[in-house]
């Protein structure tokens, strides 16, 4: 009997503490928001990773890109170079030792181009 009662007092006391713990609505609130906060930290973690790795991958396209460009332009560049007057050879090897500003200028025209391209378009001129 004594053991019965014992066991119905241990039941009890989890049950009452079962009944407290959901009761506690400040105290489960915390432990969720918590539990958000460490889900969105290694969240941030992983995009953080990601998008460098991203950037990493863009960059090196880049890269390679930009060699690409350059040997092509370097190719074409003393191919024309014999037969371009002087001015226009002089312009050639300017961009050819600095290739950056050529190619942002070419950016830039293409950029203009393709602006005018949609305007044409968006004002029903096909």
């Amino acid at each position: 009997m004594r053991g019965q009662i014992e066991e119905t007092r241990s039941e009890s006391a989890d049950s009452v503490a079962d009944l407290a713990g959901k009761a506690d609505v400040k105290g489960r609130a915390l432990a969720r928001a918590a539990d958000l906060r460490d889900k969105a930290g290694a969240m941030t973690v992983q995009l953080r990773s990601s998008a460098a790795q991203a950037g990493y991958a863009v960059q090196d396209r880049a890269t390679r890109t930009g060699h690409t460009v350059h040997d092509g332009a370097a190719r074409a560049g003393h191919a024309v170079e014999n037969s371009v007057p002087g001015p226009v050879r002089t312009v050639v090897q300017a961009g050819l030792r600095h290739p950056r500003p050529v190619l942002v200028a070419g950016a830039a025209v293409g950029a203009a181009v393709a602006t005018g391209m949609l305007r044409r378009r968006h004002h029903g001129h096909h």
